[in-house]
């Protein structure tokens, strides 16, 4: 966007063009459907199709300038896109990385350079990023993180594990957090964040087995005296923290997009199947049991679509976001793991068969309690910063 809003604006009724973006995805996403999307996971691969087909009508890029080939509106419209996605029962992780975290990163942080460099890939959707921040013995404790960037000449040398990074598979590049302090020189770690090729020389990484159902696949990337140049820091040395929001509230409101999807998604096919299921002479929705769990269900995934949308709002207008982004991520994997729950208990045994396209997306939204921050740490987020409450950790 060209120019920083000053106000956050979020209409009750939404407008026609989140309306058009709606049914131009939702009409995407029918062409291929979940089936497609669960034959995509089961043969090991990659929705290249799919990415291609919504990279072909701008869908990528809405976050993104137009001078750097963005739609030039914001993260709203990428999350209406992500939702979308979801509720067509095509969960697509690597949306919360690509164009809504490194694209909200290198607009807002790089410099001029790097973002005619990366910015328009990522709006095309021709080259795809990923994340490498976690580390086995960090966790959410950031500042202890190992991977170090020490200087040689102008350049950087990267050393380092980082665990639990998905969809480098099919990236082009990934983002890279590392100290690039001195060792026991300070308590807090001095974080710079660095772009670097997934097949550059020194970096290796090694497939996490897990239970997810999903077209990203999750490694260990290890990094061996990997040099990068001047160019591919991001942002000034030592104030990665500072940087991060600016991708991590993006991230936190994509999960709740993705939530609100596949939330939408599940209680759809539940309330079909309750309709239709007749037991005892009468369809088994009319009974309480079945359709009460289904109606608040559907009442607290409203809620969570509310936030999510207030928090793009708060977003794209540079507000403070944090909050918002927080409780959004909060109430939409709560939202979004009962409604797929429910909606697999109404189903019965049918619930878990394979053919009615719901069991399959369990730990997707699962994963969302986790990460990309856990429940525990937002809820020590709001204790603190909303309710000046005391640090507990």
């Amino acid at each position: 966007m060209s120019e920083v809003a000053t106000t956050a604006s979020l209409p009750l009724v939404e407008s026609d063009e989140h309306r058009l973006i709606r049914e131009s995805v939702s009409n995407i996403a029918k062409g291929f459907g979940h089936r497609y999307f669960a034959e995509v996971v089961a043969a090991d691969g990659s929705p290249h199709e799919l990415w291609q087909a919504l990279a072909e009508h701008g869908f990528m890029g809405p976050a993104i300038a137009t001078e750097y080939g963005g739609g030039g509106t914001g993260l709203t419209e990428l999350a209406i896109v992500e939702e979308e996605l979801s509720a067509a029962g095509m969960p697509l992780l690597k949306m919360l990385v690509s164009p809504a975290v490194v694209g909200a990163i290198v607009e807002r942080h790089g410099d001029e350079e790097q973002k005619r460099r990366w910015l328009p890939g990522m709006a095309s959707g021709s080259e795809r990023f990923s994340l490498a921040v976690t580390e086995p013995d960090a966790g959410s404790n950031t500042h202890r993180i190992t991977t170090r960037a020490r200087r040689r000449g102008d350049g950087f040398v990267l050393t380092g594990t980082k665990t639990y990074s998905s969809g480098l598979e099919d990236s082009d590049w990934v983002l890279v957090l590392a100290n690039s302090g001195e060792p026991g020189a300070d308590e807090r770690a001095k974080l710079s964040l660095f772009v670097v090729e997934v097949d550059h020389p020194g970096l290796t990484r090694f497939r996490i087995p897990t239970a997810l159902r999903a077209p990203e696949h999750t490694f260990t990337v290890m990094f061996d005296e990997v040099e990068v140049g001047p160019d591919r820091l991001i942002g000034a040395e030592g104030e990665a923290m500072k940087t991060m929001f600016d991708g991590l509230n993006p991230e936190r409101i994509m999960s709740a997009a993705l939530c609100c999807g596949v939330g939408r998604y599940a209680l759809e096919k539940a309330s079909a199947y309750a309709n239709e299921r007749a037991v005892w002479g009468q369809p088994i929705g009319a009974h309480q049991g079945v359709s009460h769990p289904l109606a608040e269900a559907k009442v607290n995934l409203e809620a969570a679509r509310l936030m999510m949308m207030k928090a793009a709002a708060l977003h794209d207008a540079r507000g403070p976001a944090g909050e918002a982004a927080n409780m959004a991520k909060l109430l939409g994997a709560d939202a979004g793991v009962r409604a797929l729950d429910q909606s697999i208990q109404a189903h019965g045994g049918n619930g878990l068969a394979e053919e009615y396209g719901l069991a399959d997306l369990y730990f997707i939204v699962r994963l969302q309690r986790i990460a990309p921050v856990s429940r525990e740490m937002i809820l020590n987020y709001v204790a603190q910063h909303s309710l000046g409450l005391p640090r507990s950790y």
